[in-house]
């Protein structure tokens, strides 16, 4: 199994975390620019194998900075994949909610439809029932759209995040 590298090139180690994030190192978000460098590399790269992340700096960082680097990069990616689990769950429970909601408003709209046949003149009751049915099923667009769309873009950034979260990361200082 191969391993497909990503390369990042920087001044120096800062500039690969947020600077506003009061965090200690381990806990610290990534720059939202490096994080999208990351990212959209890592989309690109085939599915199958490893990931690498290689880090140029020119400024060699402290040692014990530099130490903690692996894990505080692969501790924001597992963060983040965590984030994408707990969206998907709720995009599922959400979809639980509004199949429910969706097939009992069906099952209305066609009860409707067969209470109000006798009650309305001939010509008339196939107008409304046939609209009651539209509406019925219109009602379940959500629903269906969160089964078979919705859940794939989530699955697949919380596959990377995860593929992001394991992967090996290395310094490559000026001297190097």
């Amino acid at each position: 199994m191969s391993t497909a590298r990503i390369e990042v090139r920087l001044r120096e180690l800062a500039q690969l975390f947020n600077s506003l994030d009061p965090s200690p190192f381990i806990d610290r978000d990534l720059d939202a620019d490096a994080e999208e460098f990351i990212v959209s590399w890592a989309r690109e790269l085939p599915h199958h194998g490893g990931l690498e992340l290689l880090i140029h700096v020119a400024v060699p960082p402290e040692p014990e900075r530099a130490a903690g680097v692996e894990e505080a990069v692969r501790h924001y990616f597992a963060s983040r994949a965590a984030i994408k689990q707990r969206e998907l769950r709720l995009l599922f429970r959400r979809g639980r909610a509004s199949l429910v909601i969706g097939l009992a408003f069906l099952a209305v709209c066609f009860g409707l439809g067969v209470l109000l046949r006798p009650v309305l003149p001939a010509g008339w009751h196939e107008f409304v029932e046939l609209g009651l049915h539209i509406v019925g099923w219109v009602a379940m667009w959500r629903p269906l759209e969160i089964y078979l769309y919705d859940w794939w873009p989530v699955r697949s950034d919380l596959r990377l995040y995860r593929r992001l979260a394991r992967m090996p990361v290395r310094l490559q200082g000026a001297a190097h």
